[in-house]
């Protein structure tokens, strides 16, 4: 047991790189109760193991006096002088009282207490060597699976990723390698834990600082950052000299620097906007390709309402509003997105402005003009390329006939005479409502008709 003992310190101070010195002492300090049943309550007791042959011995602090009376606390003085000869009444010695079947009972407490000590050594190792690392990437491999968390063995420590800072998108297996974000170590000295994360906004910060140069030295600066983990991030980023390109650079040639950092977030899109002070311009780069019709700024209120097209709508909000979400964290602004309303001209609408237009004529009612234009008769032109007899048969027109088609012609002879070099709305050759189109069309040798609309 003794030699396995010395063997176990070797090897955690090996592998671990624990203090050998501090395991002893501290299974030492565990021996003392194993020692108080085997020896009684003697007084001021302490145990010792040789660090060369790990055997384990007992001592306990006699005073030494004439007459015994108690054998746990005083040693007579021929007996305190047979280890050591100068002893005298009154004075205090350490004596040896280790019982014969000490080592025995020793060593069923030792790998108890020996597991004790390495666990606190370790924590207060951790403690030590990674209080100053919080904010570091490290890479470690998946061990193991604590129901949602993931155990990492970073090589001589272990860490956890608890579920709440994984990634959702992400699953991992046994023996596979990935890197995370220190995010804190918890508990003291004597009892610390190393917690990762790879869904902080700031592990893709730190993953940007590693890929680019110039974000290192300080030539670009990253104003601000918003993500959604798994998903998508948008990043903000500003050079502080003017030959930089600061969105080139953290692309990279032919986008390998930010491909290497997708790849190491599994996927992930990542948005790299050019930061501006303009509010505006810095809302329309980050929700580029979208194209922005107008907006309205309330700085008062951090507000900014837009209005795009609406074939534009679904693109400038995003899957889930996703796009306008991450714009708002990215900026500090509330955003709001709305489709601008088309003033279209409806088929009613259109109907009544052509009843209108016809009414305008002298001699025809407004009555008659809505007749004819349910008739498909929707212009002078179309009117006055008819004959008398074909507007009869138009309900409403019967008695009028005669009268409504002389006043479409003396109509065009008076609007002939205005302008003859300039052709009215009125005499063009075609006129939509809708999906009806209508076309007139005369020859002098061929017989005038009625016009045809597309309903017929």
């Amino acid at each position: 047991m003794n030699a396995e003992f010395i063997a176990s310190m070797e090897y955690w101070e090996r592998e671990k790189g624990l203090d050998r010195e501090i395991l002893i002492s501290a299974v030492e300090d565990a021996m003392v109760s194993a020692a108080k049943r085997a020896v009684g309550p003697a007084r001021e007791l302490r145990c010792e193991i040789d660090r060369k042959d790990g055997d384990i011995r007992a001592f306990a602090s006699l005073i030494v006096v004439e007459n015994v009376t108690d054998k746990q606390s005083e040693i007579s003085l021929a007996s305190a002088q047979r280890f050591n000869e100068t002893a005298q009444i009154g004075e205090e010695i350490e004596v040896e009282v280790t019982p014969k079947n000490f080592g025995r009972i020793a060593s069923q407490n030792a790998k108890q207490a020996l597991m004790q000590a390495i666990r606190r050594a370790e924590k207060a190792l951790v403690y030590s060597e990674f209080q100053d690392r919080v904010g570091d990437i490290v890479s470690g491999e998946v061990r193991g699976f604590d129901r949602s968390d993931v155990l990492i063995d970073l090589g001589k420590f272990e860490a956890l990723l608890p579920n709440r800072e994984r990634v959702p998108t992400e699953e991992y297996q046994r023996g596979e390698r990935i890197r995370c974000l220190v995010k804190a170590v918890q508990g003291s000295d004597s009892r610390s834990e190393i917690i990762l994360s790879r869904r902080d906004t700031e592990f893709v910060l730190k993953l940007f600082q590693l890929e680019v140069s110039e974000i290192n030295d300080g030539t670009i600066e990253i104003k601000s950052i918003a993500r959604e983990p798994g998903f998508r991030t948008k990043l903000a980023v500003h050079s502080r000299d003017e030959k930089v390109d600061p969105v080139g650079a953290c692309v990279g040639l032919r986008g390998q620097r930010v491909k290497n950092i997708v790849r190491e977030l599994n996927n992930e899109k990542i948005d790299i906007i050019r930061w501006d002070t303009e509010i505006e311009t810095y809302v329309t780069n980050s929700l580029a390709p979208a194209q922005l019709k107008r907006l309205e700024i309330e700085p008062e209120k951090k507000r900014v309402h837009i209005l795009v097209e609406p074939d534009q709508l679904s693109l400038a909000i995003g899957r889930r509003g996703q796009n306008a979400r991450l714009t708002s964290i990215l900026t500090g602004w509330q955003i709001d997105i709305d489709a601008e309303e088309e003033v279209r001209v409806g088929f009613e609408e259109q109907v009544a402005d052509a009843v209108d237009a016809l009414a305008t004529i002298p001699g025809i009612e407004k009555e008659q003009a809505d007749a004819l234009v349910h008739a498909g008769l929707l212009t002078l032109d179309s009117l006055i390329g008819v004959e008398a007899e074909d507007l009869a048969d138009i309900p409403g027109l019967a008695d009028h006939a005669e009268t409504v088609l002389s006043a479409a012609k003396a109509e065009k002879e008076r609007r002939a005479g205005t302008n003859t070099d300039t052709p009215t709305e009125e005499s063009a050759n075609e006129f939509e409502i809708g999906e009806i189109k209508v076309e007139t069309t005369s020859t002098p040798d061929e017989e005038q008709t009625a016009p045809k609309t597309g309903d017929e």
